[in-house]
């Protein structure tokens, strides 16, 4: 199956499935503003006012004309009260668009806040392009709440109540069939309504799922344009934005039945209004004063009536984006609130390792699994014509299943001050030791103890300062030198950003322009090298003075030159630090002093280079691979 037959399937399950909010969901959204609500109610209430006097004016107005009285201050009233009608409309308008604005900000404030501070295992289940979607498409839909007629309902529904008194008191006949006209209108857009919110969720999955595919083209154009799939991968975009457009055209022709109901209506009752009333006034019932009184407050009796439509048809597409915005705002942060204060951590205990790990297992959650497993594929569908193969690495993410433990029964220690290495095949599960120590995930079973405790007694801001973390293909921040290296230290001064560079070889980067630290470094790092980029991510973490360096194959991208000084650069700067380093280069770190080998999830092996030579076949195999025996 293709990957756009793939992705309609997913839109028609996203169509079924999709998340969805109530309105009361909606309303604390607005009451975030409240007080300017107040005064948007309040001239609301004093418009609906001077409306509502206007045609009782035209008909004095008429009356008068009729049987040769002075107008007096009639004209001079009716004009004043349209001025200030305006006047209040216009404030109102105002204010309306700018707290949709405001409504837009919060949300985005709050979804941004809750983005950023998501589990780990969130980010690793989602697509990176739909969160994007959330925050910029979705929010937007907000807007259309307060500036299409809901803020300002009570106003419209005292025009409408007053409108509805006063025809009744002019007229209850004429009344009585406008009521049976409406009354029809508003059955229809009731029954719309429902479609209209289900299609905008659709929509603004689909959106998410191309903001994603854009995202995901983008991001690796290189390796696109590389292996010939440039047709193939727009061929698939274009399709996600083509079911997007399909199913704006569905919500348009759904509109297009709300829309003109208010005018319909309106319409209809006009006719009925100037035909009925037309014989009633040739047969003495009612004055033409009361005819032309009448059909003026037909207009204002249907405005607010159109408002309402129109905001039943925006509420329920703005439902359907918050249905979105809620499923991100109703996940729990990764720091809960019950985290152990960050004063009540205990000392560490006396003769106890820095880091130990006691019989640990683990395994991703089924989401995670599920997400991999979907990435991989489509991966290995964009590389099949190139020949290119992936090889699945639980540690990294493809090729776990979700009844497979990526780790079982892990023990080692980490003595302070030393340096061990963890080594062993694709797939053995190292990267993940390291997710685990940071915490970005917690085992499943056993436990890891920092300092003698268990690690998730630590907070986690806390706990994380104690980590220089360096991670495998460590992202490069667009920006400059400058921002990348004060990422974690953003009072660091321009000695200390210097002398880390210097001190993993990159003071040539600082020289080769008059910039020095604002160099830009361009979109994920694309004008350093990938040696570059990496030395720059040791860098930032030597920077922080962090006591224990965690190095996810920091040296993989470096020659045999730059490898050797990145070694030296590390050897001075873990005199009294803790390294835990990955690597695959076993001459990287052949005189660690405590080496651990991993294979498919549990440990074969510890001790030195050459109590491995002898004791570990594994390991003997991986060096004499390496030419190292």
């Amino acid at each position: 199956m293709s990957r756009t037959a793939t992705a309609r399937r997913r839109g028609r399950g996203a169509q079924q499935d999709g998340p969805r909010a109530s309105f009361r969901q909606l309303l604390p959204f607005l009451f975030e503003h409240k007080k300017v609500l107040a005064v948007v109610t309040i001239l609301s209430i004093v418009g609906a006012a001077a409306s509502l006097v206007q045609p009782l004016l035209v008909g004095q107005v008429i009356q008068r004309v009729q049987e040769n009285l002075p107008l007096g201050m009639l004209i001079w009233a009716l004009i004043a009260f349209v001025i200030v009608s305006s006047v209040i409309s216009g404030y109102q308008h105002y204010l309306l668009q700018r707290t949709g604005t405001a409504v837009v900000l919060s949300s985005r404030r709050r979804l941004i806040a809750r983005i950023l501070h998501l589990p780990i295992s969130e980010f690793d289940a989602r697509r990176t392009g739909d969160l994007v979607s959330r925050v910029g498409t979705d929010t937007t839909l907000l807007y259309a709440v307060l500036t299409q007629g809901l803020a300002d309902a009570v106003g419209s529904a005292l025009l409408f109540a007053g409108a509805l008194v006063a025809m009744l008191v002019i007229d209850p006949v004429l009344l009585l069939l406008i009521v049976l006209v409406i009354g029809a209108s508003v059955v229809i857009v009731v029954l719309l309504s429902g479609r209209i919110r289900t299609a905008s969720t659709a929509q603004q999955e689909k959106v998410g799922e191309l903001a994603s595919g854009v995202e995901r083209a983008v991001s690796s154009i290189r390796t696109v344009r590389a292996s010939g799939a440039t047709e193939r991968e727009t061929e698939a975009v274009t399709g996600l934005a083509t079911e997007a457009y399909g199913i704006g055209v569905r919500i348009a022709k759904i509109s297009s039945l709300v829309v003109p109901i208010a005018g319909i209506a309106l319409q209809l009752s006009l006719l009925v209004v100037l035909g009925v009333g037309g014989f009633r006034v040739a047969s003495g019932a009612i004055s033409i004063a009361s005819l032309v009184t009448f059909i003026m407050f037909l207009f204002m009796l249907i405005m607010p009536l159109g408002q309402a439509f129109g905001a039943i048809t925006s509420v329920n597409q703005a439902l359907g984006a918050l249905g979105r915005i809620q499923e991100i705002l109703d996940l729990p942060a990764e720091t809960s609130a019950d985290e152990p204060d960050a004063a009540a951590t205990a000392a560490p205990v006396a003769g106890s390792a820095a880091i130990e790990f006691r019989d640990v297992r683990f395994q991703y959650p089924e989401n995670v699994v599920a997400a991999r497993e979907a990435a991989a594929k489509a991966a290995n569908d964009l590389l099949a014509d190139a020949h290119l193969a992936a090889e699945a690495d639980p540690s990294t993410g493809s090729g776990t299943q979700p009844d497979r433990e990526v780790l079982r029964g892990v023990s080692f220690a980490v003595p302070r001050g030393s340096r061990v290495a963890l080594v062993g095949p694709s797939g053995a599960g190292k990267s993940t030791i390291l997710s685990l120590i940071e915490r970005f995930y917690d085992p499943t079973g056993g436990s890891i103890r920092l300092d003698g405790h268990d690690l998730r007694t630590y907070p986690r801001d806390e706990m994380r300062a104690r980590f220089g973390y360096v991670e495998q293909d460590a992202p490069t921040l667009a920006g400059t030198l400058a921002d990348n290296l004060r990422l974690a230290v953003p009072d660091a001064t321009d000695a200390d950003c210097e002398r880390v560079l210097r001190a993993v070889n990159l003071g040539d980067v600082l020289e080769r322009g008059s910039l020095g630290l604002a160099t830009p470094v361009g979109e994920d790092g694309v004008m350093l090298s990938g040696g570059e980029r990496q030395r720059l991510a040791i860098a930032r973490a030597l920077l922080t003075e962090a006591p224990i360096l965690l190095l996810d194959e920091s040296t993989s991208s470096l020659d045999g030159v730059n490898e050797q000084r990145m070694r030296e650069a590390i050897d001075a700067v873990s005199a009294d630090r803790t390294l835990v380093v990955i690597a695959h280069r076993l001459s990287t770190v052949v005189d660690s002093d405590l080496i651990v080998v991993l294979q498919d999830g549990a440990v074969v092996g510890q001790g030195t280079h050459d109590e491995l030579l002898e004791s570990t076949p594994l390991y003997r195999d991986l060096a004499r691979h390496q030419l190292l025996v």
